[in-house]
């Protein structure tokens, strides 16, 4: 199984992460991967430029404001 190691994780992070797995009785491992599947699942990813330009010129899906503004949101 894959692993991660999170490298200059603040302090007042971690002690958020500690109370938290204790009040959900998980260890710390448990409800890091607890937080991440539930923001990957809630989350749908952000259309690119480029499927804003095909959805475009295809006409399959209408550009809408939301659209638009998830794409910018992935912008830097």
């Amino acid at each position: 199984m894959p692993g991660l190691l999170i490298k200059d994780f603040p302090k007042d992070l971690h002690d958020q992460l500690k109370l938290r797995a204790l009040r959900n009785h998980r260890s710390l491992t448990r409800e890091a991967l607890a937080i991440l599947e539930e923001a990957l699942r809630t989350n749908p990813p952000r259309p690119t430029l480029a499927q804003i330009d095909r959805w475009r010129i295809r006409g399959a899906k209408p550009l809408t404001d939301e659209i638009l503004r998830r794409a910018k949101e992935g912008r830097e």
